[in-house]
């Protein structure tokens, strides 16, 4: 083996080893001159920088503009490591800077100095690119200046002038990844891009004055405010700048200035926005000051409070600047007073998160999941709860707002540290992507861009760790920071809290009772002294759980403030803690899966029907966790869970105990059901039909259970068959929450038993049966209502067939009739069940249909129902059973038809309505267009009246108003916080199918 000798290691690197992949990289070093061994430390620095074939092309086709001028800056770059540095760092991550260069190559001299621009410099140089004097009438300390340039040659001047001082700002701030330069803070870089806006706008004022004004001093007082990140000092190098004018006076000239600096400083700039102004772009562009403080103590929204944290006098008539933010500033910190605090807040933060498609939320640096917006809103919330008692919180930087919300306790250290860095660490990535083409931007390249990542990755000056490359280090950090930012945002609120009740970390600052008072309210929480009461509760002693419920309640906590009524969502919390004390897999299950408990929480906060389902029946709360194939809350089917239920109380002869079992399984099936439904698992035609079997599978167990313990005490088989027919909802499988179980009961006596004796029994049955359903219950209700049989609630409890067969032939009124309709079998012995469907198909599908003396009865019946039965003070718009177009109507209508055409279309032969609706589009009976309308208005009335008895927990038909349990509703009902959406939804598809009743039903 030959070893080389020392000096072989000094050969020049070739473009290979430099990084460079352009085949044309060899040849521009050439005519760099690069190429011998005087510079390779220059090229070891080129091959540093973010994208270094970008640097080197731009270097070349600066030599090229340069001319001569080329040997002075390449002697600047082998002898000067800071000119280096920033040089060949700036033009390998922007390429818009290596093309202002190349435009104007004398530029580079800028680089060359020692310090960044102060701010006073900064301005001097921009006025002193449109010739500006301060303006003989500005008054002590004003910014208000008058330029001699104007119009495009302002434009131009200005542009030329603010890219220079850009420029330079971005090379300090790139340098370290090219030479050991000092790394600029974060703050520092947002500090000088704030102040250079300032300068710039200052500058733009100058020209509009002269422009709008040009003979003696300005007539008027302008002082421009600065909002947003501008207000704030926390700038993008690409950004809008968000600004507010008041004006003494605000008339027409002021607005015209204030329009021509915007003009003018969106041309040379960037884009000039007043859109955080009085009403918005509908309102005045300037105001007076006494006109903005009218418009804010009467007519503002919480959001433009928000907005106010940040606003700055920035230039102008600073004097009159401050007035206004002295004005301002008590307004603001009263905010979250307001009645409308919260939920304008939790709508805000879920517009805001809506913005976002979901293709683009793992790449959005501002407003996706885990991203800047979600710092920015946890921390500008906190301050409008706290800074109205503590005046350390009124900063406008969102770095100094989390200091000072750790130095007061409301933040813990820690994570008031953490966030400050994964803060800053995805602005920086935000602003290496904005200078890379000078564009707003704020998303990253796609994950499978290696190339586009890799070159983030170098110009975010990220270095390899030993096990990734710095695109794997980019990755693995992009990944840390943005959980750690959705992981802090879910404690920012509730750790501190937790800090105070439990006093988990003796060192840690706490909140003091009136701060957790107050934290809780802005989190949604209505009586925030019980809120904190149950938080103390729940963490009590040193105990294992109360550690576990320690950790858990800051995520538990963020879910509730997300639900509708997160006070009764923690109270149920806090009773079920209780009841499962001793239950070990609870909190282990919460703990281990993220997706049971925001389910759990969901719930909790939306449900008043729930909680003691649960409390009773805690093992539904394991089905809240998925399996491979989905959610386990939906994988019982009706049929299986029908057979448990008959099977588990079979294996009891007493009936007490046998109903007992068939109660606790329905119990454990309601609570699985309803959060099914809650959650958005179920439609309303599967929750209709799961409820339907439950039902069912109990009438079918109460009587089975009822008639073995008879047959034991009687010593004989049974004297008769037995069956139960469901009418109404159940018979149509279509119950919902709040619905009785309407039935028949139906005996036939055995061969050779006397039919007094056999009906009898049977009554005896019939009564057992319904009083064991009947017994009182904390369960939601089990009435077997009896009151569609033969003569109402005056006529026998149990017929025969026969006895049916006669009152039907001979006595059916037509209202008995329509009933029939829905009439099908759910218990008891399935043949005489059968026999009974077939008995009375003959009256509810005669032949010919029913006659108009018929028709014209159920029309006067349900005009009768119409005016009399609607409860005293309903809406007869909003009342989802006998109001416009609800369940009344339709089924009425469907009935109408079937009475009509059952007895030549066999498709109508069925109990249901949805699929009796199918049938009559089939048949052509009802255009596709009303039978839609017909189906919508069902399943929407039938959704609504549900959501009514999960929401409060009894049955109700009417639709509540505007208020905190309508805005319930909707969110189960899936309308999340637009409450005014679902209302008016409602309302239309009702109002749509009620046009199609009165065409259909009221007559031909």
């Amino acid at each position: 083996m030959t070893v080389k000798p020392p000096s072989a290691r000094a050969v020049v690197p070739g473009p290979g080893r430099l990084g460079l992949v352009e085949s044309t990289a060899a040849d521009e070093l050439r005519q760099l001159g690069w190429v011998d061994t005087d510079s390779i430390e220059l090229l070891w620095s080129l091959s540093r920088a973010a994208n270094a074939d970008l640097a080197l092309r731009t270097l070349v086709r600066i030599k090229e503009s340069l001319g001569d001028g080329w040997r002075e800056l390449d002697a600047a770059l082998r002898a000067d490591k800071s000119v280096r540095g920033r040089l060949l760092a700036l033009i390998g991550a922007s390429a818009a800077f290596g093309d202002h260069l190349v435009a104007d190559p004398i530029g580079w001299t800028l680089l060359a100095g020692s310090s960044l621009p102060s701010k006073d410099q900064a301005t001097s140089a921009l006025l002193d690119s449109v010739g500006a004097s301060l303006d003989e009438g500005a008054g002590p300390g004003s910014q208000t200046y008058r330029a001699t340039v104007t119009g495009p040659e302002a434009v131009a001047a200005l542009r030329k002038s603010y890219k220079d001082q850009l420029m330079l700002l971005a090379a300090c701030d790139l340098a370290a990844t090219v030479e050991n330069e000092p790394v600029v803070p974060y703050q520092t870089i947002g500090h000088q891009l704030s102040d250079l806006a300032d300068a710039a706008l200052t500058a733009a004022l100058s020209v509009a004055i002269a422009t709008v004004c040009p003979e003696g001093n300005c007539p008027i007082r302008l002082a421009v405010i600065a909002m947003g990140k501008c207000g704030a000092r926390e700038l993008n190098y690409v950004s809008d700048v968000d600004v507010v004018f008041v004006a003494e006076p605000a008339d027409a000239t002021a607005s015209r200035v204030a329009g021509e600096m915007m003009r003018i400083g969106t041309s040379a700039f960037f884009e000039v926005d007043a859109a955080l102004r009085p009403e918005g772009k509908r309102g005045e562009l300037v105001r007076s000051l006494d006109s903005h403080v009218a418009y804010y103590k009467r007519w503002a929204k919480t959001w433009e409070f928000q907005a106010l944290l940040k606003a700055r006098p920035m230039t102008g008539d600073m004097e009159l600047g401050r007035q206004y933010a002295e004005a301002m500033s008590p307004m603001v910190w009263t905010a979250s007073e307001r009645e409308d605090f919260v939920p304008e807040v939790q709508a805000m933060r879920r517009r805001v998160e809506e913005l976002v498609p979901p293709e683009m939320r793992e790449r959005e640096l501002k407003l996706g999941r885990g991203s800047l917006r979600d710092v920015e809103f946890a921390v500008q919330l906190l301050q409008l709860v706290h800074g109205r008692a503590d005046d350390a919180l009124h900063v406008q930087s969102t770095v100094d707002a989390l200091t000072a919300l750790a130095s007061g306790g409301y933040v813990g250290r820690d994570d008031a540290a953490n966030l400050t860095a994964s803060y800053e660490f995805l602005r920086l990535l935000e602003h290496r992507l904005q200078l890379q083409k000078l564009k707003r931007t704020h998303t990253l390249p796609p994950p499978d861009d290696d190339e586009a990542l890799r070159w983030l990755a170098r110009a975010a000056h990220m270095r390899p760790d030993g096990r990734l490359d710095a695109l794997g280090v980019l990755r693995a950090e992009i990944k840390r920071n943005s959980h750690r930012i959705r992981r802090l945002h879910a404690k920012l609120f509730y750790r501190p809290l937790l800090e105070s009740v439990a006093r988990m970390d003796k060192e840690a600052m706490v909140l003091g009772p009136d701060a957790a008072v107050r934290q809780l309210a802005a989190l949604g929480y209505t009586a925030p002294e019980n809120a904190l009461g149950h938080l103390t509760a729940l963490t009590r002693g040193a105990s294992r759980k109360g550690r576990i419920q320690a950790l858990l309640l800051p995520t538990l906590l963020e879910y509730l403030a997300d639900t509708p009524d997160p006070d009764a969502g923690l109270l149920a919390y806090r009773r079920l803690s209780d009841a499962l004390v001793d239950q070990t897999w609870f909190l282990r299950l919460l703990r281990d899966e993220a997706a049971v408990a925001e389910r759990l929480m969901r719930v909790l906060g939306s449900s008043a029907y729930l909680p003691d389902l649960l409390i009773k029946a805690p093992d539904v709360i394991r089905l809240y966790a998925d399996s491979p194939s989905g959610p386990r809350l939906i994988e019982p089917k009706p049929e299986d869970v029908s057979r448990g239920i008959l099977t588990a109380s079979g294996r009891h002869s007493d009936p007490n105990r046998a109903v007992a079992a068939a109660r606790s399984l329905r119990r454990h099936e309601l609570a699985r059901i309803a959060s099914a439904d809650i959650l958005g698992m179920l439609d309303v035609p599967e929750v209709c039909k799961a409820l339907s079997s439950v039902w069912a599978a109990v009438l079918n167990a109460s009587l089975s259970a009822v008639i073995k313990a008879s047959v034991v005490e009687l010593g004989t088989p049974a004297p008769a068959a037995f069956s139960v027919i469901g009418m109404g909802r159940l018979g149509g499988g279509e119950l919902g929450y709040g619905s009785d179980a309407d039935v028949l009961f139906v005996c036939e006596p055995l061969e050779g038993v006397d039919e007094t004796v056999a009906v009898k029994w049977a009554n005896s049955i019939a009564d057992k049966v319904r009083k064991l359903l009947g017994a009182p219950s904390t369960d939601p209700p089990l009435e077997v209502d009896t009151g569609l049989r033969p003569e109402g609630r005056n006529g026998p409890m149990v017929r025969t067939l026969e006895s049916y067969d006669a009152y039907y032939s001979k006595w059916a009124q037509a209202w008995e009739i329509q009933a029939l309709l829905r009439a099908h079998p759910v218990a008891g012995d399935p043949v005489l069940g059968l026999q009974f469907l077939h008995m009375i198909d003959k009256t509810r599908y005669p032949a010919g249909g029913v006659d108009d003396a018929a028709v014209r009865e159920i029309r006067r019946i349900k005009a009768r129902i119409d005016s009399e039965r609607l409860p005293r003070g309903a809406d007869p718009a909003t009342h989802t059973k006998l109001g416009r177009g609800g369940l009344a109507d339709i089924e009425w209508t469907v009935q109408l038809i079937q009475l009509r055409h059952a007895d030549k279309i066999q498709s109508l032969h069925n109990t249901s309505t949805l699929e009796t609706l199918d049938a009559i589009g089939a048949a052509e009976l009802l255009s596709e267009e009303d039978v839609e309308l017909l189906r919508d208005a069902w399943i929407t009335a039938t959704k609504a009246r549900n959501c009514l008895v999960l929401v409060r927990g009894k049955p109700t038909d009417q639709l509540p108003g505007p208020g905190r349990v309508l805005a319930a509703v909707a969110q189960v009902a899936g309308y999340g916080d637009d409450a005014g959406e679902f209302l008016d939804n409602y309302l239309r598809i009702t109002r749509r199918a009620k046009a199609v009743v009165e065409r259909v039903f009221g007559g031909e």
